[in-house]
Parts: structure tokens; sequence; C-alpha cells
């Protein structure tokens, strides 16, 4: 009796000690950086660096809604994630509106420049389109975008809602940890350009260090001239003909009526089902269609059975992945320009089609686009306010600092985004003059019920749709805390390359025996998120660790 008395409790301990290791496998995101998820009664903020979400938190309380603590947010990364961000790059949004309880689309992407000569760069010999220097520069639309936002749904004006980035561009800030090692590592791209040089390094020569001040003069005048004479001074007027006149002197492809005639649209998210919850994203050129593929296509999977970043886990998501990005290359650009509509590749039957040529056992070298029917640095922010407005919103200027060009006097990077173009012949993604460039920046947003649950992005370029997914999946098939945006996440990479955050030696070995090549993960980026979470009473909030960012509430 004794013997199976202690028999009974060795199984009762076995038992607790797995319930345990299995909540703590479930709990082990939200603690394994040391940050807990921010609850808050009135508005939240997440941003990818303190001082941005600072300045949130500044308009919030001056009375500013969402939709203005935004834009004043995205304008302080301008100044203290000059990398990444900025005026001279472009803009995406998902804006709930509170009083009109529906969800809107904003596209601030600009076009390509009316003198791209594409003969001239074939004669030449190119083989891609340029990718830095002033022939990478397209119309920048975020200027443009944070200007519509504030007309459509903000409560104060532009030009105060620029005060707290002018401010940090005349006083200074100290520079954090993460944008300094990332600054630190374009060095020799910023001494290529006069302008880049004088702005962004110190005594010419060096990044700044983590900690020491950094001002920039220049971008600070040039958002007071915003601010005075407003967004035409860029667009078309005498701001706007001296980038064009700095451009030129370089080759550059942009005119003074390129400029002029920049126009934001309003556009209506695309959407896919999944389990009680519908993710949104914006539609082409963006790359927001690859996860809303992506995230269906796994709907008829028992992902949660698989468990969390397990070897059939991992390999079921990377070759799906694989699927869909094949379709994204192939098809996707500005929509003006694509000759497949977006609703047949989110059609079922046709993604139902594309799950069903995953091998479960070997992973794919190459994968083709599907046949239809008719045959990036970033900064991502979210705030939500206390009327139920939510602004989901990520600006970016691509490469890091952009394509390296600043016009002197300026103090602004200028994007590089005409490297999203191709030169294939045939491809509607082909460089062309005023076209729209593919885009890989992407704002997500989910509702439940037809009303607000989550908004989020993941910052890096072509990780953003995985990123959607693995942190969609964390919270919905895994019933992970907010917070879990520090969960391990896995990059594919190309062919059969990924590389996968704390892999253990035994998924690692099935991995490979599958045939997946796993590169170290400290050589390779996962991103960066941002989150807001509507609660049945106030707001949950979460920022990552694998950036400077914060996440606050109000």
């Amino acid at each position: 009796m004794a013997r199976e008395r202690m028999t009974g409790l060795a199984l009762g301990l076995a038992a607790l000690a797995v319930a345990e290791v299995a909540a703590a496998q479930v709990q082990s995101p939200a603690t394994r950086s040391g940050r807990s998820t921010v609850y808050a009664p009135r508005a939240a903020v997440a941003t990818s660096q303190p001082l941005a979400t600072g300045a949130a938190l500044e308009i919030l309380a001056r009375g500013g809604n969402a939709i203005d603590a935004a834009v004043a947010a995205a304008a302080v990364l301008n100044v203290t994630e000059p990398h990444m961000t900025g005026m001279g790059g472009d803009l995406f949004a998902q804006v709930w509106s509170a009083a009109d309880g529906k969800l809107f689309g904003l596209d601030a992407s600009g076009r390509s420049g009316s003198k791209v000569d594409l003969q001239a760069l074939l004669a030449a010999g190119e083989t891609r389109s340029p990718a830095s220097g002033a022939k990478a520069v397209t119309v920048p639309g975020a200027l443009a975008g944070w200007d519509a936002l504030v007309r459509r749904f903000g409560t104060m004006t532009l030009g105060d809602l620029l005060q707290p980035a002018i401010r940090l561009a005349e006083e200074g800030f100290p520079v954090s940890p993460i944008i300094a090692q990332d600054w630190a590592g374009q060095v020799e791209k910023l001494r290529n350009d006069a302008g880049a040089r004088a702005t962004y390094l110190i005594d010419g020569g060096r990044a700044p260090q983590p900690g020491e001040w950094f001002r920039n003069l220049d971008q600070a005048a040039t958002f007071r001239e915003i601010a005075r004479d407003g967004i035409a001074t860029f667009y078309g007027g005498s701001l706007g003909q001296r980038f064009v006149t700095g451009l030129d002197r370089l080759g550059g492809y942009l005119t003074l009526a390129d400029l002029a005639e920049m126009r934001v649209r309003w556009v209506e998210p695309l959407s896919v089902d999944y389990k009680g919850y519908t993710l949104h994203e914006l539609p082409p050129a963006g790359q927001g269609i690859a996860a809303l593929q992506y995230l269906k296509m796994l709907e008829t999977v028992d992902l949660a059975s698989m468990g969390h970043n397990s070897a059939r886990y991992l390999h079921t998501l990377i070759e799906a992945k694989k699927l869909v990005y094949a379709d994204l290359a192939r098809y996707i650009a500005d929509p003006d320009h694509m000759t497949v509509n977006p609703a047949r590749l989110l059609d079922s039957s046709y993604l139902a089609r594309r799950l069903g040529q995953i091998d479960p056992t070997r992973a794919a070298a190459r994968v083709e686009p599907g046949s239809l029917a008719t045959t990036s640095e970033t900064v991502y922010l979210t705030v939500a306010d206390r009327h139920g407005n939510i602004v989901s919103l990520i600006n970016s200027i691509y490469s890091y600092f952009g394509s390296g060009v600043v016009v002197p006097g300026t103090g602004i990077l200028l994007q590089n985004r005409g490297a999203g173009f191709v030169l294939a012949e045939g491809h509607p993604n082909r460089l062309g003059p005023k076209k729209r460039p593919f885009h890989t920046i992407i704002p997500a947003f989910v509702t439940k019920g037809g009303q607000p649950w989550l908004s989020y992005g993941v910052m890096g370029g072509d990780i953003q749709p995985q990123g959607h997914v693995q942190v969609f999946l964390n919270l919905v098939e895994f019933g992970m805390d907010l917070q879990a945006l520090d969960a391990a996440r896995f990059n594919h990479l190309a062919g059969t390359t990924i590389a996968v955050e704390n892999l253990s030696g035994g998924v690692a070995a099935q991995l490979r025996a599958w045939g997946h090549e796993i590169r170290p993960s400290q050589e390779v980026t996962f991103g960066g998120s941002q989150a807001i979470m509507r609660l049945g009473r106030g707001w949950a909030a979460a920022s990552d660790p694998r950036k400077d960012g914060m996440a606050a509430g109000h």
C-alpha cells in the first residue's frame, strides 16, 4: 500500500512537473527579456525608441488623440532613428476610427522619378535596379502621410506635432545602444555622400557612441519650415526645389513636378479570417498579402498539437512561407501595373492546392509561384487612445540610412525604394518612370467579432510577413501573453537556409535531417515588434527587446 501511495505520489509529482514545464513554456516569452506587458486604463503607446514613446505620451496628455500622438512619434523617430525612418521615406497605416466604427488604410508611398532611364541602365550593363545613391531615390511619401492622417483623423496641426522632434533635433539627445550599434555598421556608406557625412558622422568620421549626444540642426530647420509653410513647401515648393537640385547634381531621377504630384491613397484593407479572428493588411504594392496567404493557408493545419517551435512546426511554417513568397516575387507590384487580382491569391481552393505542395520531410530548395486562373529598414509604432481610436503605423527609408544621400543643409536622409524594382522584361514590377516600387513595409491589424483586438507590426524587410504570422499564432494558437513578442522566431532567408533563435540541439538535428541549412542566429536579424491589444476595459501594450523600444500606458 505504501509503495502504491509512493507510486501515486511520484506520478502526481511527475504530472505536476510536466504541467509546470508546460506552463513555463507558455509564460517564458513574457519573462525572457525581463519585460512585462504594460496595462493601461486610458491609452497606450508602443514605439521602437523611448523618446518617441515619450513624445506620444506628451501629445496624449495635452489632449491629442491616437492619430496626433502617432504622427508626433513618427517625427521624433526621424530624429532618434535616422538610419531607419523619416520624412525622406514612405509610410503606411491602418487606423481604427472609433467615431466611424471602421478600419481605414493609408498608402503614402511615392513613385519613381519621371527621368528614370531604364535603357541607359541596361546599356551600362546593370542587372539590378540601383540600390543606393541618387538614382535609387523615389518620391518620399511619409510627410504627405503624416499630413493626411492629421487632416482626416487628428485634432492638432502638423506644425504642433512636429515640435517635439524639432526640440530634440535642436537640443540633441543621447543615442540609445542598439541604434548606436546599427549606426556604427554604416559609417562607410555615410562617408560616400558629402551631405550624409557632414550630417550623420561625428567630425565627419565616426558614428555616435551609446549615450553620446547627437544634434541635427539642419533637420530642425527643415521641420520648422514645414511647420510654418505646410507640406507644399516640399511637394512643389522651395524646399522641394532644394532637394531636386541636390539630387540633380548626383544624377537623380526626380523633378519638382514629381514631388508636386505626390498623392496619398486611402485604401480598403485586405483581410482573411482565422478561427474567429480577422487579420487585416494593406493591398499591394506592399507585401501584406503574403501574410494573409500565409495565415489562411495554415488554418486547416493542427499547429497547436505540434508544439511551439518544434521541428514539425518550424518545418511546416518555413515551407509554407516559401510558397507565398514565390507568389509575392512574381505577382506583386504597383497595383496600376499588376496583371493579377489580389483576391485570386487569397482564394481558399488555390491556397489549399499550394499547401498540398509541402513535403513533410524535405525542405524545398526552390519554389515556383503558383499557377493562377489568370496566369527593409523600418520603424513600426502603434497608439491607442481613451476614445477607442487605434493606429498601426509603419514608416521607413528602406535600407539602413536609405539611399545614403542627404541634400546638404536639409538634414534629411532620402529613401532608396527604387531598389525595390526589378529589371526583368515583362515583370509587373519592372523599373520605369512614375511607378510605385514593390514595398516591404506593412502595418497589421486584427479584429475579433468586427471589433478591434490587436494592432501590431514586425519591422525588418522580408521578415515582416513571417513575423506577422508568428506573432499572431503565438497569441491565438498558443495563448501567449502579449509580451510574447519576445518569443523565439525563425527567419527563412533563401533556398533551404534558415535561422532560428534559441534553437535546441534536438530540433536543429531534425531540421537538418529534413534538408534545412541552419545559420547561426547571431548573424541574422529577426525583426522588432510593437503591439497594443484591446482589453474588455483598457489596453495592453508590449515592445520587442530586439530594439531600443518602449511600451507605456496613459
